[in-house]
């Protein structure tokens, strides 16, 4: 299997993509894979730069078995559209944001199109309560399952898990 490249970018990069690159992260180490692909999250803005995620996204992961706290959030710069063979915007406004930096050919898709395939966006849960940070690591789970899934791995495990990774 050729090694895959992937990124997963949010506004801060404080929330929803340091959960997808954990999530993510967490399920190709369990299929034995961790040699095939490269994982990585950044923000379109740099706000947080050099931050942990927030509390609350290293609460919930932490909860499924997950340790994001040793992340750091970053902005994500111009390598980011060469390195990365898929891009993954966790909603339209940062979609919108990738496609106006990045260069021609680079392949940035909307989590819920290329994971879920529902076109939805991942809701930010960043002035919510842990209820919405559980609902988005739920919905990122599912759609980490079905990226790997899509990607030619089978994930046994990952049949009928949508709320936890244990």
């Amino acid at each position: 299997m050729k090694r895959i490249s992937i990124l997963f970018v949010c506004m801060g990069n404080i929330c929803r993509s340091p959960l997808a690159e954990g999530i993510f992260d967490h399920l190709v180490a369990e299929a034995g894979l961790t040699g095939d692909f490269t994982i990585d999250s950044a923000g379109t803005g740099g706000w947080h730069e050099g931050e942990p995620p927030d509390r609350h996204s290293i609460a919930t992961a932490k909860s499924h078995g997950i340790d994001i706290s040793g992340q750091r959030a970053r902005c994500i710069g111009a390598r980011d559209f060469r390195d990365f063979d898929l891009i993954l915007a966790m909603d339209r406004a940062n979609l919108a944001a990738l496609g106006k930096s990045s260069p021609p050919g680079a392949n940035i898709h909307l989590f819920g199109d290329a994971a879920l395939g529902t076109g939805e966006d991942i809701p930010d849960p960043y002035y919510g309560g842990p209820e919405g940070f559980e609902l988005v690591y739920t919905r990122l789970l599912t759609g980490c399952c079905r990226l790997l899934e899509t990607l030619g791995v089978e994930r046994a495990s990952c049949s009928g898990k949508t709320s936890s990774v244990r």
